[in-house]
């Protein structure tokens, strides 16, 4: 029994050694990020934004429009961080509602989230890198 059971976890880790090394490191930071993502977005987001980001009728916007998310990629750091009061256009719907500030969010825990929203939501495949969210901090206006 000992040898059977042995023998099943050394092909275990075959196996998961195999799957893992098809991946290349990008792959596996971007599923990082976005499973840290996906903790943030269910703390900070969801209430409004709703479960599969498919926001709230007129109320709160969706976060599925990919349109949306790459026109405005260089900007969506500033909206998490500072909050937007704005009109806004999402998925051909216009939007008034004040989205407060998440000050309290990290520049990591803003690539996190974005990366969750985008690879998740937006269909997208990448990354939101902490340099990339911190150069967008910079500029916001």
């Amino acid at each position: 029994m000992t040898k059977i059971y042995f023998l099943a976890i050394l092909v275990s880790i075959y196996f998961l050694s195999a799957m893992s090394s098809c991946q290349s490191g990008e792959d596996i930071k971007t599923a990082q990020y976005a499973v840290n993502g996906q903790k943030i977005y269910i703390n900070h987001c969801k209430n409004c934004h709703g479960e599969k980001g498919e926001g709230l009728g007129l109320l709160y916007p969706p976060l599925t429009d990919v349109d949306f998310l790459t026109k405005n990629r260089e900007r969506l750091s500033c909206i998490i961080r500072n909050g937007l009061n704005e009109e806004i256009t999402v998925a051909g719907k216009t939007f008034h509602t004040i989205m407060p500030a998440n000050e309290t969010l990290t520049d990591i825990d803003i690539a996190y989230v974005l990366t969750y929203i985008t690879t998740n939501f937006g269909k997208q495949d990448k990354i939101f890198s902490l340099e990339e969210v911190q150069q967008d901090l910079i500029n916001c206006k």
